[in-house]
């Protein structure tokens, strides 16, 4: 069980935020494109707007993209397609309600000029339902394309995660070698909240005590719970130690659900298949560790996604809402 390390509660910022991520809480998102492509590594993105427009209806807390420049061949998937800005400007039109996050934003292989710039304008343009996940990238292939360095890329993470800091205040100051903010130009907009909503994922080429004292939030990849539980733990030790708020932790889950409520689980890629009693109750063990939102990923379902979708709604999400 948590302990009082959450007592604090988290420090509000945007609308996203605030609805997402609640103290000894889970919320429940789901990663984009709603669809089945487990045979292929590019989905058709047939029907992704009425998925996802459907997801809010149902309920779901958040929709996730992915910053995905490059298909490459060897890592077996394409994500959504769609640059991941462009798609935001997009939800951001076709949403009311849902928060829209990336999971998240590869800092070395983009400008963070432009990584704010695109991230602010989303922000505002959906009324300050975005979320921004930042990580330092995995696919090394991608590097030589754009005549970028694969092993210093955790240095270019920080400067570019400073820089975009520095972006949402008036006339900003900074150097680095991601470039100088002199004081005398500015970039608009300014995120709705003051700053964007950053959060971290996996360790992005950091030291453990800079992970603890940088970010809005941990964005984490699935483990067995009681590794999970260690992970969690270590993370927000390190947060107390720098004598810091409190701040949300996230994680992934590929779910493929079989008809019987009850089908016990069986291991499938960064998941698992099963009936919707398992998942219900793994996700309560995630909720327990500290766990305080779970984007799932429908990837490699069986049936079909919008079935899925309502089957989701109707007996596992109500757990996990207000």
């Amino acid at each position: 069980m948590q302990d009082d390390l959450t007592s604090q509660g988290f420090r509000p910022l945007n609308r996203a935020f605030n609805q997402v991520f609640r103290p000894g809480r889970l919320s429940l998102g789901l990663v984009l494109p709603l669809e089945r492509y487990a045979s292929s590594a590019v989905p058709d993105m047939a029907h992704h707007v009425e998925r996802a427009q459907l997801a809010e209806q149902l309920g779901f807390a958040a929709l996730w993209l992915r910053d995905v420049p490059f298909n490459v061949p060897s890592f077996g998937d394409a994500g959504q397609v769609f640059d991941p800005f462009v798609y935001l400007g997009a939800l951001a039109a076709l949403t009311q309600q849902i928060a829209l996050g990336v999971a998240s934003v590869v800092l070395p292989l983009r400008h963070p000029a432009h990584v704010a710039k695109a991230a602010a304008s989303a922000d505002v343009l959906s009324g300050g339902r975005l979320l921004l996940g930042v990580a330092s990238g995995d696919r090394p292939d991608e590097y030589p394309a754009l005549n970028m360095g694969y092993a210093d890329r955790g240095a270019r993470f920080r400067d570019s995660f400073s820089y975009i800091r520095a972006m949402a205040q008036s006339f900003p100051r900074a150097d680095s070698a991601q470039g100088r903010l002199s004081g005398g130009i500015d970039m608009l907009p300014k995120p709705v909240a003051g700053q964007l909503p950053l959060l971290i994922t996996g360790g992005s080429q950091q030291a453990p005590d800079w992970l603890a004292r940088h970010g809005d939030g941990w964005i984490t990849y699935p483990r067995d719970l009681a590794a999970q539980a260690r992970a969690v733990a270590t993370y927000r030790q390190g947060i107390q130690a720098a004598g810091l708020a409190d701040r949300p932790v996230m994680q992934s889950l590929y779910v493929d659900l079989v008809a019987d409520p009850e089908a016990p689980p069986r291991p499938i890629h960064l998941g698992f298949q099963s009936g919707t009693g398992y998942l219900r109750r793994y996700l309560t063990g995630l909720q327990d560790i500290g766990i305080n939102h779970v984007a799932l990923n429908l990837r490699f379902t069986s049936a079909e996604i919008s079935p899925s979708l309502h089957r989701l709604a109707q007996e596992v999400l109500p757990d996990f809402t207000r």
